[in-house]
């Protein structure tokens, strides 16, 4: 730190009596001089001179010779570093200007400058603080040596003092606004927007798009993104809250994006588009299960299917058919007649899964009935197969309409020997047959193969689907496909019952069952084709199942409007990975070529980083005016002329800025020098004493 050495000079006063005692012996002689006054008039001014002598003399006045070192003020640049600053040419201007004032200071040489950017270099932040990090720059600096304080900013901070005297201890606050005057922006808000909603049902969503004044226009069109990627287009009124309503698809996270066009001039797009996040809950899982005739392995779907108490299960097992003689009389039978026109017809779409459980062919449904399952299931339904030994034979369900849906074709044959359902390498990568757990452990590898057998296989070809599992001589077990927009499993044995009574150590029947189902019901976290996005402090990462491909090219939308290709390769984990680190704000869209489609938002859904965009004063101007600094645009003056001023109204004009110097000093060396001796002391009081008396003497 520069100082510079002055010697000061002052009168200094250091009392023989403390100073109780020298304000008593005042107070009395005054008394004592009013008497005198009262009583002989004369003498007066001789009895004041000795007064005055003797308390000076108490006093002991004395020369104080101090050693002072002048230091320089504190003067600070805070230099806002946050996201709205990359629009347009802010960032040139603002480098420009911090380049000009340093140079003048440091030419001043008057004071110590220090430079502040927030937030640091690399740093993507929600909010503009810039007043924390000038709190911590200057909190070892004392008010007296702060000469003042330069934004470089545009503006838009959000961590402004509500009260403008709390920072006048800062001396002139000035503020160089590195955007333009009138500028253009619209952007999208979202009011208002459920964080749940219940599949298959609508939520509400309220939005405005906000014009800045200068735009005029009196619409805009919005277009809105579901999350199965269809759009919808609207022609809306500026500045006044819409409403709309968007279907919840599917349960976990249903991802909508809202997005204004875009007007010339505006100085970002980077606020035209928002998105709402809403979490899927199914009110409750309707499944209807016809078990073709009575077996070991109906309780197992009973129990697993009936143990969540989100289901609602229609069960029905078919005991006899409408033909079938039997000499009880119809009026004793407690059975009764299968519903086949209130299920498949009429409320077909009412279930979410229809699981046929070693069903067989019989007069029961007619082939119209499979083709409304066929329907229900290209349009969104979930069907699972449990095969049994009809399957093979005259009576298979293959035979009838849903052949066409069903991805393993039967063979005719029947394997009835044990035999371990082991999982496929395309099982072991895909979410459902991948780390499950059996016996509180999560299995990997080999230990899969460690469970229970089975003792019977329906023998089947593979026409198309995922299979995740093998069954006797390494064939197909079981088969995951996807028709249209719905999905179909088929499981050929309908022996798991067999894991679910621990059969030579069982296995892990109620995880792998459950996991089927949820896949059916479109669960993301099961979804093998869906991409899968995180963000961790400014870096997206893009993750996709690889299934044996060594790279893959998806697109990317960044949050200004551009579109780019971006490649996923494999991994050491076989993982299709890509990684990269954004400079800013918003949301990044991502989707693959079969259009799944994902969304990394860095910040928040709406930051108020890019919800105030345009370059203002209004948010300093208190603090500006309060402390009698200056308000400068740059892109009118991007040199403004800076003096030093010592005591001052203002500190700055429209086109020039003063700091404050304050003369601060510290104290090096004190030297404490008696004004008179004491014996000279005692010689002044001595010789007025003997002229009073003389004086006395006389007008006696």
């Amino acid at each position: 730190m520069d100082t510079q050495t002055h010697l000061s000079t002052t009168l200094h006063f250091t009392p023989f009596l403390d100073w109780p005692w020298i304000w008593a012996i005042a107070f009395i002689g005054l008394v004592l001089l009013a008497l005198s006054f009262l009583r002989y008039k004369r003498g007066i001014i001789m009895r004041s001179v000795m007064f005055i002598a003797f308390i000076l003399a108490l006093l002991n006045p004395s020369l104080l010779k101090e050693e002072r070192n002048y230091v320089k003020d504190v003067a600070v640049v805070v230099v806002d570093q946050s996201t709205s600053q990359n629009f347009e040419k802010r960032t040139e201007r603002t480098q420009k200007a911090l380049s000009y004032i340093q140079g003048e200071l440091e030419r001043s040489n008057t004071f110590d400058v220090r430079v502040i950017k927030a937030p640091k270099n690399g740093t993507l932040t929600n909010r503009t603080d810039l007043f924390s990090a000038l709190d911590q720059a200057l909190s070892d600096v004392p008010p007296k040596r702060r000469a003042g304080v330069i934004f470089l900013t545009d503006g838009q901070i959000h961590d402004v003092p509500k009260s403008a005297l709390q920072y006048k201890s800062y001396g002139p606050v000035h503020a160089l606004l590195s955007g333009k005057k009138n500028e253009k922006d619209r952007q999208i808000v979202v009011t208002h927007a459920s964080a749940y909603g219940l599949v298959g049902k609508d939520i509400t969503v309220k939005y405005r798009v906000e014009d800045t004044r200068n735009i005029g226009a009196s619409q805009a069109q919005v277009t809105l993104t579901l999350h199965d990627g269809t759009q919808r287009f609207f022609t809306v009124p500026v500045n006044k809250e819409q409403t709309l309503t968007v279907p919840i698809l599917n349960s976990g996270q249903n991802v909508f994006s809202l997005e204004v066009e875009a007007v010339r001039d505006e100085i970002t797009t980077s606020n035209n588009k928002t998105v709402i996040l809403v979490n899927g809950v199914r009110d409750r899982l309707k499944v209807l299960l016809v078990s073709g005739i009575p077996h070991s392995g109906e309780r197992t779907w009973r129990d697993l299917l009936t143990s969540d108490p989100g289901v609602d299960l229609i069960h029905f097992t078919i005991l006899r058919e409408p033909q079938k003689f039997d000499y009880t009389p119809k009026n004793e039978l407690s059975l009764i007649a299968f519903p086949f026109q209130e299920l498949f017809e009429i409320k077909l779409y009412d279930f979410d899964l229809i699981i046929f459980d070693r069903y067989r062919v019989n007069n029961i449904l007619p082939d119209r009935y499979f083709r409304n399952i066929v329907k229900y299931v290209r349009e969104g339904g979930a069907f699972l197969e449990a095969s049994g030994p009809a399957f093979a034979g005259k009576r298979s369900i293959y035979d009838t309409p849903l052949g066409d849906i069903l991805p393993g074709s039967p063979t005719g044959n029947i394997t009835e020997h044990q035999y371990t359902p082991a999982i496929t390498k395309l099982g072991h990568q895909h979410p459902v047959t991948k780390s499950m757990v059996w016996n509180n452990k999560v299995l990997d590898g080999e230990d899969k193969e460690n469970w229970g057998p089975w003792l019977r296989y329906i023998d089947i070809n593979r026409k198309r689907g995922d299979v995740l599992m093998n069954g006797a001589e390494g064939k197909p077990l079981l088969i995951l496909d996807r028709v249209g927009k719905g999905r179909v499993a088929q499981l050929s044995s309908d022996h798991i019952w067999l894991w679910s009574r621990g059969y030579e150590g069982g296995g892990p029947h109620a995880e792998l069952l459950r996991r089927i189902v949820h896949w059916l019901m479109k669960e993301p976290e099961l979804d093998e084709r869906a991409l899968d996005v995180h963000v961790n402090q400014g870096v997206i990462t893009v993750k996709k199942q690889g299934y044996g491909k060594q790279a893959e090219v998806i697109a990317m939308t960044t949050p200004d409007g551009e579109n780019q290709t971006i490649t996923l390769k494999a991994d050491e984990s076989g993982m299709l990975t890509y990684k990269q680190r954004v400079n800013n704000l918003g949301i990044y869209a991502f989707e693959d070529v079969n259009g799944t489609r994902k969304f990394a938002i860095v910040g928040d859904l709406n930051p108020p980083e890019l919800s105030g965009v345009i370059t203002t004063d209004r948010l300093l101007k208190p603090l500006v005016e309060a402390s009698g600094g200056a308000t400068i645009w740059l892109d009118d003056i991007p040199k403004p002329k800076i003096s030093v001023s010592s005591n001052a109204r203002h500190y700055g004009g429209s086109n020039w800025l003063a700091l404050k110097r304050n003369d601060d000093f510290t104290v090096s060396g004190v030297r404490d020098i008696a004004l008179l001796p004491e014996w000279m002391t005692l010689l002044i009081l001595f010789s007025i004493l003997l002229l009073l008396w003389w004086k006395e003497g006389q007008n006696r």
